[in-house]
């Protein structure tokens, strides 16, 4: 099978320059291992290429958790470590194994690029797990394919999004349906609706059942389906913990908790309010998303190919569910940095999407399922754009029209296809 390049590899090796252990997490099946092997030489050389090792061994988990300092040694040259929070008594001994290198070394930077770790779950939320390698690590995030990379595109729709440069963009013969089918998990991108359904069914129970055991012992662990389930039914609303917890029968609090851990085996995300404390009261709650907008519909018994004719009511949620994915991975490698954060008003008025800069400067974006755009559509950036101030830099809506149309000073309505391009 053909492998298909990942557009986060450029700064992986980047960060490999510059730190001594890096991590790469992501969800399961996103294409961690096939990515890291495709880099041995690059991390080694041609002569000693790096070291692959996997924690799915079980033999390998019973020998780091034995002597997990002798295991780093052990090697000579750099060393991968496939799923490695399956080992977490490997982290403290990163530490004292890269200071110990650090010292023996003439400078710091022989050290860097040592150790590539990757892993299905989220160890910032695991103090315990990350807190030994502050300083000594970079985490980087690998999700899915976006709609670019299965597709063949560049990945530069974020950036000529924020730059406002729509001229010669197409939709290189997908549309949003399209789209989304091959923005997915590599193992059923571009795969028919029966393939998926046997495929993430096997996928949920894998997570639920397997990996989240490894890594905590829950004593209702038998909801966690259920929860993902609801959480998919309420994707793109205003998290509101006891509200889903009452669904589900139990305390609030055990709900957060269930729901964090879905989060840390990224299931599902949350993305944060953008607000200022001035003039208006500001919504500051989070809005909730699935990692995956195909598990969406298959948790939703939704088939992507007439969703937008027969529910067209559902299609707006699948879409800011789609949209809210495809952000989320462009940020990932994209040359512009910027944080994924939503706006909105007590008395209503909301942007889908903001993108806020290091600097402060903002960007509106709002999801439109219609094939047309009208200036009253603009009513939420507009307030955006007055609250923001100077930090206002411009907004777009996404609409299923054809062309990019300008309906103001910085202001754009811009077919889905910029997504991929």
């Amino acid at each position: 099978m053909k492998t298909i390049p990942r557009n986060i590899t450029p700064r992986l090796i980047d960060a490999l320059k510059v730190s001594p252990v890096v991590f790469l997490n992501g969800a399961r099946q996103s294409g961690k291992s096939t990515l890291v092997q495709s880099i041995l030489y690059e991390i080694g050389s041609k002569k000693n290429p790096a070291k692959y090792i996997s924690f799915d061994s079980p033999m390998n988990i019973a020998a780091a958790s034995a002597a997990p300092e002798a295991f780093l040694t052990a090697y000579e040259y750099n060393l991968i470590i496939d799923e490695v929070q399956l080992a977490p008594e490997i982290f403290r001994a990163l530490k004292i194994v890269v200071d110990d290198l650090r010292m023996k070394s003439k400078s710091k930077a022989n050290a860097n690029g040592k150790y590539l770790l990757t892993g299905s779950a989220n160890i910032l939320a695991l103090p315990k797990l990350s807190d030994p390698l502050v300083g000594r690590m970079s985490v980087l995030t690998l999700y899915p394919f976006c709609a670019a990379e299965a597709s063949g595109g560049k990945g530069d729709g974020l950036d000529r999004m924020l730059n406002m440069d729509f001229s010669g963009i197409h939709n290189r013969g997908l549309g949003v349906n399209d789209a989304m089918k091959l923005a997915t998990f590599p193992e059923i991108s571009g795969k028919n609706i029966k393939e998926r359904g046997i495929w993430f069914d096997g996928y949920i129970t894998t997570i639920l059942q397997r990996d989240v055991r490894m890594l905590a012992e829950l004593e209702k662990i038998y909801i966690l389906p259920n929860l993902l389930r609801i959480l998919a039914t309420r994707a793109g609303s205003l998290i509101n913990d006891s509200d889903i917890s009452r669904d589900m029968g139990i305390n609030s609090v055990t709900g957060k908790f269930y729901r964090n851990i879905l989060k840390m085996m990224f299931l599902n995300f949350d993305v944060q309010p953008w607000f200022r404390n001035i003039g208006k009261r500001m919504v500051k709650a989070p809005k909730g998303y699935l990692t995956d907008s195909l598990l969406l519909c298959h948790l939703l018994d939704l088939n992507p190919d007439d969703i937008q004719k027969n529910k067209p009511d559902l299609f707006g949620h699948v879409l800011e569910n789609f949209v809210a994915t495809e952000l989320t991975k462009l940020l990932t490698f994209s040359k512009t940095k910027a944080q994924l954060l939503h706006f909105r008003t007590s008395d209503g008025k909301e942007v889908d999407f903001v993108l806020e800069k290091p600097d402060g400067s903002i960007f509106g974006i709002e999801v439109k399922k219609s094939e047309s755009v009208n200036i009253h559509d603009f009513k939420g950036i507009n307030c955006l754009a007055e609250l923001a101030g100077k930090d206002f830099r411009g907004g777009v809506i996404l609409y299923s029209g054809k062309e990019a149309v300008p309906f103001g000073k910085n202001l754009w309505a811009v077919p889905f296809y910029v997504l991929w391009q």
